[in-house]
């Protein structure tokens, strides 16, 4: 039984970008090798289709102020939105290079074995971690752009710490599983239900971890907008797990910003946070 070519697959496929390889979406188990898609592999496409769309303008802005542009995803995993990016920007361009950052070594070997079948040549790969990525010598000086797709808890604070030492333009964050502020909130409950009434917000266990979730996100913003940045926060629709789909977008406009750090200190102070000082650090 001979196979359908690239093209066919591509027009029964309204899901697909034009261009887009098919191959690629095989070696990642998005398409079956009958170029099938399942409920949850199209949900999963969809996804990272959608998170590319907010990061291509990202791009294209750099690469038409400085003609080269550097993006560092940091724990890539699989390398799903670093594959996604070389395949549908960086490739038809010809500019660019990404840094896929992930502490798993046979993933990082399995990711170099794709990129070198595919010839995707604008992909390099790191065996490290966050906080070892900021010294390594295979990476440039500077970082043009910082992304950071469902990395748990405080691995999105160590990507912020990453983007903030490479003075990175941009940084994308789709933040999951924040479990340090709900630990300190819970620790220090009694305190703060015998001092303020609004302690009633995180009185409850669920909702210790939800609004844990929600503080340590406005956090993060308030650290980036101290730090110069410009920051937008945007729901990514259809993706599956509610603490999942929220997308910190930051812009570096500037010099850091004393209010913002003012404001953020007040909150550490106000919600019995001080010991995270160091975390959100300005």
């Amino acid at each position: 039984m001979s196979k359908k070519p690239a093209a066919d697959l591509s027009a029964q496929l309204p899901e697909l970008l034009p261009g887009q390889s098919i191959e690629l979406l095989k070696a990642l188990h998005i398409l079956t090798r009958e170029g099938k898609l399942n409920q949850d592999t199209r949900r999963k496409l969809k996804q990272v289709t959608h998170l590319v769309h907010f990061i291509e303008p990202l791009i294209d802005e750099v690469l038409k102020d400085q003609g080269e542009v550097s993006l560092a995803d940091h724990g890539a995993g699989k390398s799903y939105l670093g594959f996604m990016l070389h395949d549908l920007v960086l490739r038809p361009r010809g500019q660019g290079t990404v840094y896929g950052i992930e502490t798993r070594a046979e993933l990082v070997d399995k990711s170099r074995e794709l990129a070198a079948r595919l010839g995707f040549e604008r992909m390099r790969f790191l065996a490290t971690t966050v906080q070892e990525a900021t010294s390594a010598p295979e990476l440039p000086a500077q970082i043009d752009i910082v992304t950071a797709l469902h990395a748990c808890d405080t691995a999105t604070d160590d990507a912020i710490a990453f983007g903030l030492a490479k003075g990175a333009r941009f940084m994308a964050l789709v933040p999951c599983c924040q479990a340090e502020v709900a630990g300190v909130l819970r620790k220090h409950k009694a305190l703060s239900l015998s001092r303020n009434p609004l302690a009633e917000l995180w009185r409850h266990p669920l909702h210790t971890r939800e609004f844990g979730s929600q503080i340590t996100n406005v956090l993060r913003c308030l650290q980036l907008e101290a730090h110069g940045y410009q920051v937008t926060v945007t729901e990514l629709v259809g993706w599956e797990h509610a603490m999942k789909n929220e997308l910190i977008l930051a812009r570096r406009m500037g010099g850091p910003k004393r209010s913002a750090r003012e404001r953020l200190q007040q909150v550490l102070q106000d919600l019995n946070l001080q010991e995270l000082t160091d975390r959100f650090s300005v």
